[in-house]
């Protein structure tokens, strides 16, 4: 199992990381959103809490299972980056288990534009090279954006750090591609978000997603980088809760609630 946690009572909401994060990156909404629903954030393999394993595995049944565990039969989603690939996983794959999903510069097979290629090259570099430091540094540079504070700055790099090294510390993963995304059965009332000041390939993705969810919205902050909770956090704070407090009455339910 999955690490976790569950605070508050009400309505089920799972929030998923994004891969430069683990689910520390939810702090600053968690007391919030728990005034008005059983938040759940989890630890993706290999991040946080939650080790990497030599068994196959993949993030969207860790995923499904932890809900089980916890007795949702109804959830909402809040998946970020790498997380929001998931989450379109799991809305797709079990479209009567989640209700609302919100994504965030969210991941989805898009063939990758000249920017995220050049990351993963340096990025890749670094990493052969054993600069691990350097690694962790091209992300924070790359994935905060601008409004971000000191501290939002130094808890990415933390987070970024503990995973390079609970990852490059199993010489293989048996991570697999899990479930394969069919936008057109999301059923789950859906809003992306985007940022400006993302790399382009998120632009780009959050755009596809936006016309081929159905029903989906789409919500553009012009001054958002990848990670807007940790950049301005009350402003994506309210965004969730607004759009959150719009799901008609009973539509998300946790049996253990």
């Amino acid at each position: 199992m999955i690490s976790h946690d569950v605070t508050g009572s009400g309505p089920a909401l799972l929030l998923l990381h994004a891969g430069v994060a683990d689910s520390r990156m939810w702090e600053p909404q968690r007391e919030e959103l728990a005034r008005t629903h059983q938040v759940i954030r989890c630890d993706l393999r290999g991040y946080g809490e939650t080790p990497l394993t030599t068994e196959p595995f993949d993030n969207a049944h860790d995923v499904h299972e932890l809900l089980e565990h916890l007795g949702v039969d109804r959830v909402a989603v809040v998946a970020a980056s790498a997380g929001g690939h998931v989450g379109l996983q799991v809305a797709s794959a079990w479209s009567e288990l989640v209700s609302d999903l919100v994504l965030i510069n969210a991941a989805y097979e898009l063939p990758a534009t000249r920017s995220l290629q050049r990351f993963a090259r340096r990025e890749d570099a670094l990493i052969e090279a054993g600069d691990i430091d350097g690694a962790t540094e091209l992300n924070v540079a790359t994935w905060v954006g601008p409004e971000a504070d000191d501290a939002a700055r130094e808890l990415v790099r933390t987070m970024q750090r503990h995973a390079f090294e609970v990852q490059l510390a199993v010489e293989e993963d048996a991570e697999q591609e899990g479930p394969e995304i069919d936008l057109a059965a999301v059923t789950a009332r859906t809003l992306v978000v985007s940022g400006g000041q993302d790399l382009d390939h998120f632009r780009a993705v959050a755009a596809h997603l936006a016309s081929h969810v159905p029903g989906a919205r789409h919500v553009q902050l012009g001054w958002a980088g990848h990670l807007p909770n940790l950049e301005r956090p009350e402003e994506i704070t309210a965004l969730l809760a607004d759009f959150l407090a719009e799901a008609p009455a009973g539509r998300t339910t946790a049996r253990n609630a």
